[in-house]
Order: C-alpha cells, then structure tokens, then sequence
C-alpha cells in the first residue's frame, strides 16, 4: 500500500472514532424483525416504516432502534416541526 492510501485509512479510522462528525439527511434500510422484514426509512426529521403498529402509532420498535444505534447521529428536529407546526 502506498503512503497516500496509508494516511486516507489512518485518517478514516479517526473519522470513525469521531462520530459527531456525520448527519444522516435520509436513508431507507431493511430491518429483519422478529415477525419479518420491514423497510425503515427517514427522510427531513421523520421516520417512517411498513409495520402495522408504526400505522396506527407513528412509532415502532424499528424506528426506536435505529434512532438508538444512530444517536448522535441524526440533526436535531425542534419538537414544532415534529408535530408539523413549523
């Protein structure tokens, strides 16, 4: 490996203890549950997933978990755009 590949995977190790580094602005991932796969989506704030307790709630275990192994990860949404206000 050359030197110029060398210091870009050092400098991608360090970007990747850094973490407050990334926004996600949207993504859609498949997420196998335990009762079968589902599309997990967030785009401007909002998530969104195929499930029916996500349909009747606005909210799901998908949704959860991936906010968690995402924390820190995501921009702030003012509680006013979440409840579409703004």
């Amino acid at each position: 490996m050359d030197s110029g590949m060398i210091a870009k995977v050092e400098k991608a190790k360090r970007y990747a203890q850094e973490r407050h580094r990334i926004r996600f602005d949207s993504f859609q991932v498949a997420f196998q549950g335990n009762h079968g796969a589902h599309r997990v989506s967030y785009q401007g704030g909002r998530w969104a997933c195929d499930c029916g307790f996500f349909a009747s709630r606005g909210v799901c275990s998908h949704s959860m978990a991936l906010e968690r192994v995402l924390e820190g990860m995501l921009p702030e949404v003012r509680q006013e755009e979440i409840q579409g206000i703004a």
